[in-house]
């Protein structure tokens, strides 16, 4: 089943709209948890279910080193392999070539990594070939973009594949499943290791996780490079996924879904929305807009005013193993030691499991001391996530959308909201002057 995107209110740039996926039918926008192995750190899928989480990430990468690609093929895919009946999406593992550049060696072939697992190289090539497949793989893959992630090829596997009737048949099989039409003896005559490599394994590897949606692989670099670096990845990212050099030509291909990156990395906030601004003004109305690595609360307030759907960030589960919680002034830090005697929830108005049974007071002995802490923050975070990611539906939906984004009044009781967040709101459309007292530069 192909990717749908549905609109279903708006308020000036903002929207909210339902995604079906082959295992969800998702309302937008919407908050991804991160779990890059296939697990959320210290809860289940079941509590995930009950908090409301409508997708969950993976790394394609991570996943290829462990457990596995074939393991995960296995045992059925990724979707039973962690008991997770909702939506996944997998990343293409290009930040790693960031976070693990010590390790990666990037050529235009790829980026081969030496695994810090078992030391052996592993491959993670682009598309080559896209424009064969942009089409038809992407109506059935439900993708954002084709899938560019392959992993360590065994040279053995591509020669037998060459050579074995059954092989070729079975591949034949598979690639129908992407909507490519291929007959056996075009395979034979024109199979070559650069298609296996490029194309096939790719879209093989893709396929046994069993992600809703793929992302492609780019060249992805610090946000403190600068000079030929930035411009040789830029080309060779272009290059990678075959599309022009602006945001039209990929609208030009009609993709199911558009990705803004390269946006979590420490710029000044001025930069992150104006870009995020110009992105979404760019893109399709039809399609969803993806702002990948954005977690924190107001920027995705900020964002949704400006018209963008979808999120994910470690940020909630990673700041809740640092003892803080998330509550609508803020952060709460339960290490603090004025925790110690507090017999109040983490959030009065929370209606969540922790909140509803458990003090500050217990956290904070459980934060410094034992895992149950991290646990229970984890929970209550990611239920803020995904409450505020029904709020922000549900006042688009009702047409209250501006009285929503005025609640930014608890979080600045003094009024003093960032400029930033002004002049996003303004090009928004959203008047948040009244919430505001004279600005401070920041």
């Amino acid at each position: 089943m192909a990717l749908r995107f549905e609109i279903l209110g708006r308020f000036n740039r903002a929207r909210a709209a339902q995604l079906t996926l082959p295992h969800f039918v998702c309302q937008t926008p919407l908050f991804m948890p991160v779990g890059t192995q296939g697990t959320i750190k210290g809860l289940t899928t079941s509590q995930l279910e009950d908090i409301g989480c409508q997708i969950i990430l993976g790394n394609t990468y991570h996943l290829a080193l462990r457990p596995t690609s074939e393991l995960i093929d296995e045992l059925g895919g990724l979707h039973k392999f962690m008991n997770w009946p909702r939506a996944l999406l997998t990343d293409s593992g290009g930040f790693q070539m960031v976070s693990l550049l010590h390790l990666a060696d990037i050529t235009e072939k790829g980026v081969t990594f030496q695994s810090p697992v078992d030391g052996k190289p592993m491959l993670l090539t682009p598309e080559e070939s896209i424009q064969i497949q942009v089409i038809t793989v992407i109506q059935s893959l439900s993708t954002f973009v084709i899938p560019a992630s392959g992993c360590y090829l065994d040279a053995n596997w591509l020669s037998q594949l060459k050579t074995s009737q059954n092989l070729l048949k079975i591949l034949i099989e598979q690639l129908s499943d992407y909507g490519l039409r291929m007959e056996y003896s075009d395979v034979q005559s024109g199979i070559s290791s650069i298609f296996l490599a490029h194309v096939v394994y790719p879209l093989l590897l893709q396929n046994r996780i069993g992600a809703d949606i793929i992302m492609a692989l780019d060249d992805v670099v610090k946000t403190t490079i600068t000079g030929p670096r930035i411009e040789e990845a830029m080309y060779r990212t272009l290059r990678w996924i075959d599309r022009d050099i602006c945001v039209k030509g990929l609208v030009d291909r009609d993709l199911p879904g558009y990705a803004i990156g390269g946006l979590a990395g420490g710029e000044d906030k001025d930069s992150f929305w104006r870009v995020v601004a110009q992105c979404t003004a760019a893109l399709p109305e039809d399609k969803p807009r993806y702002v990948m690595g954005v977690g924190y609360p107001l920027d995705i307030v900020v964002c949704s005013a400006l018209g963008a759907d979808m999120y994910d960030c470690v940020y909630p589960t990673r700041t809740a193993r640092f003892g803080t919680a998330l509550v609508p002034e803020g952060v709460l830090k339960l290490k603090h030691q004025a925790m110690a005697h507090d017999t109040r929830p983490i959030d009065q108005t929370c209606e969540c499991m922790v909140c509803k049974n458990y003090t500050r007071a217990y956290i904070h002995c459980l934060v410094t001391k034992d895992a149950m802490g991290s646990q229970l923050l984890s929970y209550h975070n990611l239920f803020y996530m995904m409450k505020l990611s029904r709020d922000l539906h549900s006042s688009i939906i009702e047409a209250r959308f501006p009285e929503y984004v005025y609640t930014l009044h608890v979080v600045f009781p003094e009024g003093d909201v960032p400029q930033w967040v002004c002049n996003a709101m303004e090009v928004a459309g959203i008047d948040i002057s009244s919430c505001c007292s004279p600005f401070p530069s920041s």
